[in-house]
C-alpha cells in the first residue's frame, strides 16, 4: 500500500512538501532561452551485493573455486563480455556502461547501504538519501511526487536508520513516497491497486474545494504555502497522479515482457512515473519467490547460502533463478524507455552495496555462496548522457581489488548528479554555505566518448 500523509494533512500549510512538491521558480530553468529538458533517475538498489564475477566481470582464466560455474558471453561491443545469465543485456551493451572498480571498505549490510544511499563513506546521521536531494534540488512541476520509492528495504540489509524514507536533514518535505512496504505488498500481486487516491467518503471532493477557498482567504495569493495547497489539492482531485499509479492500464504483453515477478513490475511502474514527470524513483530488486517457495527475505542479491540455496542454484537466492530475471526487467526497461524517446532524458542505475567474494566457499548449511566484498564490485549507468559501450575501470586477475581508476561513493554520485544536470558542489544544507550535494568528483570517462 503507497504511503502518503492523509488528505486532512496535505491541505495544512506544513504538509504539503511531503510530496516533495517545490515552488515553480525552481523548475523552469532555461539554457540559451529555451526551456531546458529535465532529466529523470530510476535507482535500481541491488539488495544483498551482485557478485561481479557472475555477471559483469567475468574472470573465465581463473580456477573454478573463482570463476564459477558460468561461461563469459559476447556482447554487442568488441572485447566486452558478460555473465550468460544476462543475454539479453549483452545485446544492449551499446547502450549502457559499466564500472568495474566501485570500491570502499564496509563489508556489512546495513552500514554500506547507508553510505550508498547518502554517496559518502561516512556520513552523517542525518544525511539525505540521493534521492531527496535530487527532489529538492529538481523537483518535479507536475501534480506528482518528486520521489517515490517502489519495495521498502527489509531484514538485517537495511539502512540502520530510515533516513532514505525521511528525507534526513532535508525533511519530510523531500521524503520519497513509498509504494510495497512488505511481500505481499507490492505491484505483481495479481489484483493489487495503490489505493491513496480513492476518494474517501467522509471528505469529498466538494469539501476539499470549500476547505480550498477557506484557505485562500487565509493566505496571501503568492504565499508558498499557497501554492503547496494548489498543488496538493490538484494531487488529490486529479488524474494525472491516480493513472500514473495504475498499472492495470498496461497491456498485459507489456507486463509479460517486463516479467510478472516484483522487480519486473516494479520497473514498469518506474517508466510509468517519469513519464508522469516523477524525477526520482528507487526501486529495491527484490526478484520474488517460486511459487513452491515459502517467503524468507527480500534480501534477493545476498547470496552466502546461508538460506539453504547454493549461489548458483535455481531458487530465490540463487543467481540461477534472479539473475535472468534482472536481466529481462532491467533489458525491458532500457528499450521500453528508448522506445519512447525518454532514455536520452532518463538516468537507470544498477547497483548493490558491495560485490561478493572471489572464492566461493560452503556456508552452514553445506551449500556454495560467495560472502560480502566491498574492496571490489561493478555498477551499471545508462541514458541521461551516460556514453553507451564504455568499461570504465578493471579489476584485478580474480575481481578482487581495482587495477585502475577505482571510483569511490563520492564520485560514483558526483557522476549521478553530473549526468542529472545537478552541481555536486551544490550547497543543500538550509544555511546554504555547508553540506555539498557531494564532495566527489564526475567520472569524466563515462559523460565522454571512450569505448572499450
Amino acid at each position: 500500500m503507497i504511503s502518503l500523509p492523509n488528505r486532512r494533512q496535505l491541505l495544512q500549510a506544513g504538509a504539503v512538501p511531503a510530496l516533495g512538491l517545490s515552488l515553480p521558480q525552481l523548475l523552469h530553468a532555461e539554457t540559451n532561452g529555451r526551456p531546458r529538458r529535465e532529466k529523470h533517475c530510476i535507482f535500481i538498489y541491488q539488495y544483498g551485493g551482485l557478485s561481479q564475477l557472475d555477471s559483469w566481470d567475468p574472470k573465465p582464466e581463473t580456477p573454478v573455486e573463482i570463476r564459477g560455474p558460468y561461461k563469459p558471453i559476447a556482447t554487442t561491443v568488441p572485447g566486452f563480455r558478460v555473465g550468460e545469465l544476462m543475454p539479453k543485456l549483452a545485446g544492449l551493451a551499446d547502450k549502457y556502461a559499466v564500472i568495474r572498480s566501485m570500491t570502499h571498505f564496509e563489508g556489512i549490510h546495513d552500514r554500506a547501504n547507508k553510505m550508498l544511499l547518502a554517496g559518502k563513506l561516512f556520513p552523517e546521521n542525518d544525511d539525505p538519501a540521493f534521492g531527496s536531494v535530487v527532489s529538492k534540488l529538481k523537483p518535479s512541476p507536475a501534480a506528482i511526487p518528486s520521489y517515490v520509492w517502489l519495495q521498502k528495504f527489509g531484514g538485517g540489509a537495511a539502512p540502520p536508520d530510515p533516513s532514505y524514507l525521511t528525507g534526513g536533514m532535508l525533511g519530510p518535505s523531500f521524503a520519497p513516497v513509498l509504494i510495497s512496504t512488505g511481500h505481499t505488498d507490492n505491484v505483481a500481486t495479481p489484483g493489487y491497486k495503490v489505493r491513496a487516491f480513492d476518494t474517501d467518503a467522509s471528505l469529498s471532493v466538494d469539501r476539499l474545494e470549500s476547505r480550498r477557498d477557506l484557505l485562500k482567504q487565509l493566505e496571501p495569493t503568492n504565499s508558498g504555502i499557497r501554492t503547496h495547497q494548489e498543488r496538493a489539492f490538484d494531487l488529490l482531485t486529479g488524474p494525472g497522479a491516480r493513472k500514473a499509479f495504475d498499472i492495470e492500464q498496461e497491456p498485459a504483453k507489456v507486463r509479460d515482457r517486463y516479467g510478472r515477478n516484483p522487480l519486473g513490475q516494479n520497473l514498469l511502474l518506474a517508466r510509468r512515473l517519469v513519464e508522469a514527470g516523477v524525477r526520482l524513483i528507487g526501486v529495491v530488486a527484490w526478484t520474488g519467490m517460486k511459487p513452491t517457495e515459502k517467503f524468507m527475505s527480500i534480501e534477493t542479491w545476498d547470496m552466502h547460502g546461508n538460506a539453504g540455496i547454493g549461489i548458483f542454484e535455481d531458487g530465490w537466492n540463487g543467481l540461477g533463478f534472479a539473475l535472468p530475471r534482472c536481466d529481462v526487467a532491467v533489458s525491458a526497461l532500457l528499450e521500453d524507455l528508448e522506445t519512447r524517446g525518454l532514455l536520452d532524458d532518463t538516468l537507470v542505475v544498477l547497483v548493490g552495496e558491495f560485490g561478493r567474494t572471489p572464492k566461493i566457499s560452503l556456508s552452514a548449511a553445506k551449500v556454495a555462496g560467495r560472502d560480502h566484498w566491498p574492496r571490489c564490485y561493478s555498477a551499471m549507468l545508462a541514458g541521461a548522457g551516460v556514453k553507451g559501450g564504455v568499461i570504465h575501470g578493471s579489476s584485478d586477475r580474480i575481481a578482487g581489488y581495482p587495477k585502475d581508476d577505482p571510483v569511490s561513493l563520492e564520485d560514483f554520485t558526483a557522476t549521478l548528479y553530473a549526468a542529472l544536470g545537478i552541481d555536486p558542489k551544490t550547497r543543500i544544507s538550509p544555511d546554504g554555505f555547508t553540506r555539498p550535494a557531494s564532495t566527489g568528483t564526475p567520472v569524466k570517462d563515462l559523460l565522454e566518448a571512450r569505448r572499450v
